[in-house]
């Protein structure tokens, strides 16, 4: 039987700790034929002083030694710094059960009668030689393990760094927050629910006095909804009108709501080619006179707060835009008088989960205009912030939450 041989393909060290010469001798001179790398120590405290200067992986030692004894040595010897395990097999006549237990609290791993018999020391120590084998494939594997777990973490912070670079992106989108038109003025709100979102909101101005407001949710989340959104700001801006897919008719008049988001949605089944879709709530907005056309293209139902106070929900739902192809959407006509408001809303908003339970939900809505009736522009957008906050027990939201907000000035 051969030593087991490690990477290199040298037998492993093998110390041999005994007090007597001649047993030494013996035992040195068989387990180097077996092809073992003997170095031999004859006492604990040179035992001990070789193992502070070199590796071994297999260590024989006798129990009874002057000075230090084979179990003392056993102890310190498990006190070591070292890289991997060392297989310790004591030598002994000892056979009682309390004197075999202190050996395995020492940290003794086998346990072999003398006079050694060879045929059970090469059976011992190739069961060691096993051990070693696992152990070693183990701590490989645990390497290999810790090496990608670093590599991973690398790349999260990396990806953790593009990611906030990209939420700075995507609310670049939405530049301007508030703007007055004439009597009438319009916020917004955008508030991701993570890195990036999937929900866009903005206005820009159309022929003929009036100004488009418009309000999208891409289905799902993350990094792919994120570069819909970025494709879709594209052809709603009103900073390239030439680009912008309500200003496309002829002589560059503003296309009816009901026609951009037909328009939308050949864009998103042609061009865009992927399986996601958006809600959508686009509207066209006359400040002089508060005329309203808008589409509502599933997104939840917009909110329309009277002068008297009174909220009122309307439009008829509609189909999502990018899921059919040739879907119709119908136009729902409104005015606002003096002082009355418009809020475009996503279902991040109604279907925010309470920390009781329930959803915010269009009574939640309307709670919050009722009790912020008198708070106009950005602080409405604010107090219903807060008012979400509240019910859902803290600010960390589990979908993107954003508003349009037209308001019309008093009369």
């Amino acid at each position: 039987m051969g030593a087991d041989c490690g990477p290199a393909g040298d037998p492993r060290p093998l110390l041999l700790v005994d007090d007597s010469p001649a047993q030494r001798k013996a035992l040195g001179a068989s387990l180097r034929r077996h092809g073992y790398r003997v170095t031999e120590a004859g006492s604990g405290e040179e035992a001990l002083e070789l193992c502070r200067r070199e590796r071994f992986d297999i260590v024989l030692s006798d129990w009874m030694m002057p000075g230090m004894s084979g179990i003392e040595f056993c102890a310190a010897f498990r006190a070591l710094p070292r890289e991997g395990y060392g297989y310790f097999i004591l030598l002994t006549s000892k056979s009682e059960k309390g004197e075999v237990a202190r050996g395995i609290d020492a940290g003794a791993d086998d346990f072999l009668a003398k006079p050694v018999e060879p045929q059970e020391l090469y059976a011992r120590i190739a069961a060691g030689e096993r051990i070693l084998r696992m152990e070693r494939a183990l701590s490989e594997k645990n390497r290999l393990i810790g090496a990608t777990l670093a590599e991973m973490q690398t790349l999260h912070a990396a990806l953790d760094r593009d990611l906030a670079e990209a939420r700075k992106l995507q609310q670049s989108l939405v530049r301007c927050r508030h703007r007055a038109f004439g009597p009438g003025s319009v916020s917004l709100l955008l508030r991701q629910s993570g890195h990036v979102g999937g929900d866009l909101v903005g206005f820009f101005p159309v022929p003929g006095g009036r100004v488009a407001l418009f309000a999208i949710d891409v289905s799902g989340h993350g990094v792919a909804s994120a570069i819909m959104t970025a494709r879709l700001a594209g052809v709603l801006s009103g900073g390239a009108p030439e680009q912008n897919i309500a200003l496309a008719g002829a002589g560059g008049a503003a296309r009816p709501p009901e026609e951009v988001a037909a328009a939308l949605n050949r864009l998103v089944l042609s061009e865009i080619r992927t399986d996601q879709y958006l809600t959508l709530l686009y509207a066209e907005v006359e400040p002089e006179t508060g005329r309203v056309a808008l589409v509502q293209a599933g997104h939840p139902h917009p909110a329309v707060q009277r002068a008297d106070g009174r909220v009122e929900f309307v439009g008829q739902g509609g189909l999502p835009v990018g899921l059919l192809p040739g879907a119709r959407y119908d136009r729902v006509e409104l005015r606002l008088a003096p002082g009355e408001r418009l809020l475009l809303m996503s279902d991040g908003i109604t279907e925010a989960e309470g920390a009781a339970g329930g959803q915010y939900g269009e009574a939640g809505v309307a709670s919050t205009l009722h009790a912020h009736a008198g708070t106009r522009g950005m602080a409405a957008l604010d107090a219903l912030v807060t008012d979400l906050i509240g019910f859902t027990g803290g600010g960390d939201f589990t979908d993107d939450v954003s508003a349009v907000l037209f308001e019309m000035g008093p009369g």
